[in-house]
């Protein structure tokens, strides 16, 4: 698998963009959770285009895209933040040139923003990172309920020097270990990349798959989808997330039912109920696009092997002073 390339980590006072490109966001959740980035040190800013509201959108297509662009081509932030998920960032692939995006930074966020994330690993070979966002995480704050985990959001964006270990805080499905590179995301955003351009290739890859209110045959058919597809066959492990939101069917039937029964058959070490993504629990940040180590045995261990940010030039290593506005 061709080399990653790594953004330059955050450091105090580093900038933080905070973009929309999915669906419109509550100002209140965004302010509380760029007071948190604050808090942590950092500077976040937002274009007013990012309150924008078209329908179920945060904007139009083309607005959401010229604040993406925007961000991308600020050499001064040192991060693009989401603000938050639900649908739309899809649109804005076909229109985005990877020649014209010549310098990596961190790039962060979950759900929806899956489609930038594999973009951005199929086209660039971009580390990415699966996270909290500045309005679906940040906002509650470190270490509650619906809040974020500090810990591994600081390891993933400030370290420079060597790997670490992350506890999944899940259950062992198959019990082992598998070596590969970090991908995945959302559920329905990577079965839907199927066809597509950007289409993720999972060779050698340690899946990460979550999502949230889907019907346990929802997430049969989408399983299956991958599995026909030829997404599952050289995969080298399986970190499932907790799927919260999704009935049980007949009184029965449970996702993490329809997991065992399709994937136990991969004999790949699989990991249940991590908080990944959607969970009711302190959300993890897990980096996409760097070599890992699952080791399925209790709760789970993810040995991350190497830093996913490299060390930053000096000149762009701060960003400003702090302003939710800019």
């Amino acid at each position: 698998m061709p080399k990653a390339v790594k953004p330059p980590a955050l450091v105090p006072g580093s900038a933080i963009r905070i973009i929309a490109p999915a669906s419109p966001i509550e100002e209140a959740r965004l302010g509380k959770g760029c007071d948190e980035l604050a808090r942590l040190g950092y500077s976040p800013r937002w274009d007013p285009r990012v309150l924008a509201r078209k329908g179920y959108f945060a904007g139009s297509a083309a607005e959401r895209l010229a604040v993406l662009e925007a961000a991308l081509a600020d050499s001064s932030a040192a991060a693009i933040l989401c603000a938050r998920g639900g649908y739309g960032s899809n649109y804005l692939l076909d229109r985005l040139n990877p020649r014209r995006l010549k310098w990596p930074r961190i790039v962060a966020g979950f759900s929806d923003i899956t489609w930038l994330e594999i973009f951005f690993w199929q086209k660039l070979r971009w580390v990415t990172f699966y996270a909290p966002m500045a309005a679906a995480g940040f906002d509650f704050g470190a270490g509650v309920a619906g809040g974020y985990d500090a810990d591994s959001f600081t390891r993933a964006v400030t370290e420079t020097r060597k790997g670490w270990s992350l506890d999944l805080r899940g259950e062992t499905i198959l019990p082992g270990k598998g070596e590969g590179i970090l991908l995945g995301g959302c559920l329905t955003m990577i079965v839907a990349t199927i066809g597509t351009p950007w289409e993720l290739d999972t060779r050698g890859a340690i899946l990460l798959l979550e999502d949230r209110a889907m019907k346990p045959f929802q997430v049969d058919r989408a399983l299956m989808h991958l599995r026909q597809a030829g997404k599952l066959q050289a995969i080298r492990g399986i970190i499932l997330g907790e799927f919260p939101d999704c009935e049980v069917v007949l009184g029965f039937t449970t996702v993490r039912e329809v997991a065992e029964r399709l994937l136990t058959p991969l004999r790949v070490p699989i990991l249940w109920g991590s908080p990944v993504g959607h969970t009711p629990r302190p959300m993890l940040t897990i980096p996409l696009g760097i070599r890992a180590r699952l080791v399925a045995q209790g709760a789970g261990r993810l040995d991350i092997l190497e830093p996913a940010c490299r060390a930053p030039a000096k000149e762009k290593s701060r960003g400003g002073q702090p302003s939710k506005k800019r």
